[in-house]
């Protein structure tokens, strides 16, 4: 069993048969999918419903014969479970280069808990130590892009390896940027992105997770918000 998988299993234990749950998108989500569904057939746990975070795994929840409603039926979820890209000491967040990071925070929001699942590489003491990623509206794209990189140390449009756009489940298209010294102020930087218009949403996830499993050769162990 790889370290997202014990994560993975730790955040099912503290999964109740009646629940509603906010199902993450991404390989260590995807593994906590694939023990979840495996306990419903197995009458381990029922009456279970999900709402996904992106159309993946709206589309692996199903083939696990996992029920799955929405927000606009159940707007108050018990528990929501997904991975991150990074992880600081307060658990703020950076995800999105699952590239459904949008779905992902209107989905998490919505929880009474939100446990993030990882391996203990996800650990950095400041955000940004890798990219972060914007959504952007197609239309300027270059425009945003051109805007992010003066915000940022470099910025570039998100592409396939034919070269096109990678276009996310809104159908909007994705910038990754990058900060040489990390991200000194990440509330700062949210405010900003959150006040330009054309940017949809960002992968700042600040004051959300209530938990965090990391997964390490020691084993695993919890981490709770200050």
């Amino acid at each position: 069993m790889n370290l997202k998988q014990q994560a993975a299993r730790e955040a099912l234990t503290h999964v109740e048969s009646g629940m509603v749950l906010g199902l993450g998108s991404g390989s260590t989500a995807g593994y906590f999918l694939d023990m979840l569904g495996q306990r419903l057939r197995n009458g381990e746990l029922h009456d279970i419903v999900g709402v996904p975070t992106s159309r993946g795994s709206a589309e692996r929840a199903r083939a696990l014969g996992i029920p799955l409603s929405s927000l606009a039926q159940h707007s108050r979820l018990d528990l929501a479970v997904d991975g991150a890209d990074e992880v600081d000491p307060q658990l703020n967040l950076i995800k999105g280069l699952g590239r459904a990071l949008l779905r992902e925070k209107i989905v998490e929001i919505h929880a009474e808990r939100f446990i993030v699942v990882a391996d203990e590489s996800k650990l950095v003491p400041r955000l940004g130590a890798g990219p972060l990623p914007v959504e952007i509206v197609p239309f300027g794209a270059e425009v945003h892009i051109r805007w992010l990189a003066e915000l940022a140390d470099r910025a570039e449009l998100w592409c396939e390896a034919d070269g096109s756009p990678i276009v996310t489940d809104n159908g909007n298209y994705l910038a990754r940027c990058w900060f040489s010294e990390g991200i000194a102020d990440p509330y700062g930087l949210a405010r900003t992105l959150a006040d330009r218009p054309g940017i949809v949403e960002h992968g700042l996830f600040l004051g959300m997770a209530h938990a965090a499993i990391i997964a390490s050769p020691q084993g695993t162990r919890w981490l709770s918000r200050p």
